[in-house]
């Protein structure tokens, strides 16, 4: 065994006795001892009861023969963070867990390893870790959080918050209005209750088969989560026995799977980012182009909040994800690679044979939610619904399962819900969530109103300054202009609470929210920061967004534009100490991942 290393030999006596200290007995020497990397933190709603998941998650590794050992990442809440310097600290974090799950693995030669992120950047992080050490590795998250319900009887959720600040601005509801909404979007435990970035991940980790079927769906609250919490300590057991590493099932084809996934159900645009980083520490060659390859095979069968009013609840009810491969698999048969091992120790097609709920004679399923009696590994508010999830009250009358989840027959769209552009404003790509975009603004051209940082535009979009058929510009917030590529959520909100997301674009070189929807067009490389053409725009060019074809351009002659260039002076960095200013100096652009180049 890899453990042997600490604790077999004379040699090693005094790594034994430090082992005794912490409660390891003679007998356990002779046992694989597994790593079970947390992510608890008081302060993370996905992430507060992940405490009580840690210890029964401990237990299960026990009874199925390992010697478990609990250590924690640090997290990062996007949410918390948004719409202050905080947020960027967001993007980094995930390089720093990913070296701390490969110190922790490598310093104490774990035989295998047990990952329980559950949002935004930790579950990224744990992958690109678990690629680096490639040792037998099953992830199992917290699971999402409910959706909330106000006494009114309106769906709601953190997106509802934000979007209710601009609706305030603009006199469409009142503080005492925007107070409900605030006190009852987040009820429980859980990753954010739409398919926002820790949900997003959370449901590719099924399709790359790093994950058991229901990851990503089944709720926090749910007693059934124990169930999966109880199979993942047996299945890592039977992954060390069978010597089946991350590099095994993180192929390319698994990476393709994942991604056909994320364009199938209108996941988050910062998906892409983080699969490129972590295609990058698997050594498997992988990038943007790749994308609208997929995209232009990969129907539209499903979308969640914030692209609709559904919610992960909904999908779980509907059959999960395991229901999305299936529908793919009827429609497009050779789409998936289905011979793509899993941690199941099956693979891909066969873990949608068995838990595709539609191939199985069903069309709603209960498992999953959260019922009046809630897990004892969870927690929730008193303004969470006494009943369980939202959606239970709906199952026997307005819920149409086959809407949650379409058929290939009757997509949404025949392409997937992500597009890579490229044009004169983007030579390496920029992304756009295009489940997200109203048909009306799919093709779109403006003026350019300029902002120098998110906080700016913050206070330019509720100040007045943009009016309908501009093109907002958010710049100098890429990877290393940032630094730190912070989420957009705040002025994407305020844009569509003060109705202007059917009359305005924003394209940035930062990034997204995965609770954003509209045309908003991120990840635009080269950065500013990095001399890119969105750093020489100039207040008033018009911009001609066209998704369809897969553009984004500037309508200024390319011999200005290239006059503009040779005059730019990019700003200094904001961050000459700390940890920002190191990840300034080393982050890569948005195109290969924002990897570290040191790497």
């Amino acid at each position: 065994m890899r453990s042997d290393m600490i604790k077999k030999g004379t040699q090693r006596a005094p790594h034994r006795s430090l082992l005794k200290a912490v409660g390891v007995s003679d007998r356990d020497m002779d046992k694989p001892f597994v790593g079970i990397c947390n992510s608890y933190t008081d302060i993370i709603p996905g992430h507060v009861h992940l405490n009580m998941v840690g210890d029964f998650v401990k237990q299960c590794v026990r009874e199925a023969g390992g010697v478990p050992f609990l250590f924690n990442t640090i997290g990062i809440c996007d949410g918390i963070a948004m719409g202050h310097v905080g947020m960027k600290y967001s993007l980094p974090s995930r390089e720093l867990i990913a070296d701390a799950v490969e110190s922790m693995v490598e310093a104490h030669r774990f035989d295998a390893l047990l990952c329980i992120p559950n949002c935004d950047k930790i579950i990224p992080g744990m992958l690109m870790g678990t690629a680096r050490c490639n040792i037998p590795t099953l992830f199992v998250s917290g699971g999402p959080m409910e959706a909330g319900r106000t006494p009114s009887g309106q769906i709601v959720d953190l997106i509802s918050v934000f979007q209710g600040v601009g609706a305030l601005q603009t006199s469409q509801i009142d503080e005492a209005q925007l107070r409900e909404i605030e006190d009852h979007a987040c009820p429980s435990c859980g990753s954010c209750s739409g398919m926002f970035t820790a949900n997003s991940m959370n449901c590719l980790c099924e399709a790359l088969g790093m994950a058991l079927p229901g990851n990503g769906t089944i709720l926090a609250t749910s007693e059934d989560r124990l169930d999966l919490y109880r199979t993942a300590g047996e299945q890592i057991m039977k992954l060390l026995e069978q010597d089946i590493k991350p590099r095994d099932i993180m192929t390319s084809q698994a990476i393709d799977n994942a991604m056909i996934l994320d364009m199938a159900m209108g996941g988050s645009t910062n998906t892409l980012l983080h699969v490129l980083a972590i295609a990058h520490d698997a050594q498997v060659p992988y990038d943007m182009a790749r994308i609208n390859e997929l995209s232009g095979r990969t129907p539209n069968i499903c979308r969640v909040a914030p692209s609709c009013d559904y919610h992960v609840e909904d999908l779980q009810a509907a059959g999960g994800i395991m229901t999305i491969l299936g529908e793919l698999v009827r429609g497009r048969p050779d789409l998936l690679h289905l011979d793509c091992l899993t941690v199941t120790g099956q693979p891909l097609g066969e873990n949608i044979r068995r838990h595709d709920i539609r191939a199985n004679g069903q069309k709603i399923q209960r498992a999953g939610l959260s019922q009046a009696t809630r897990s004892r590994l969870s927690c929730h508010t008193d303004k969470a619904n006494a009943d369980g999830a939202a959606v239970l009250a709906r199952l026997a009358s307005d819920f149409d399962p086959e809407d949650c989840i379409r058929t290939v027959a009757n997509a949404y769209s025949p392409e997937g819900g992500l597009s890579i552009l490229y044009g004169n404003l983007a030579p390496e790509g920029a992304v756009v969530k295009t489940a997200g975009v109203s048909p009306k603004m799919l093709r779109h051209e403006g003026p350019a109103v300029i902002f120098e940082s998110q906080e700016e535009a913050c206070d330019g979009i509720l100040g007045g300054k943009v009016k309908a058929g501009d093109v907002v510009v958010i710049r100098n917030e890429g990877p290393r202009g940032g630094p730190g590529m912070q989420e957009m959520l705040s002025p994407t909100s305020y844009i569509k609470g003060m109705g202007l997301d059917e009359a305005c674009a924003l394209i940035t070189d930062g990034r997204f929210s995965g609770g954003t929807a509209g045309a908003c067009i991120g990840h635009i490389s080269p950065e500013a920061a990095s001399g890119g053409p969105i750093g020489v725009l100039r207040a008033g060019d018009r911009i001609r967004i066209d998704i369809p074809a897969h553009s984004l351009d500037v309508q200024v002659p390319q011999a200005e534009l290239d006059e503009r260039a040779r005059q730019y002076v990019p700003p200094e960095p904001r961050f000459k100490r700390g940890w920002l200013a190191r990840y300034t100096a080393m982050a890569t652009s948005a195109s290969t991942g924002a990897v570290l180049a040191h790497r």
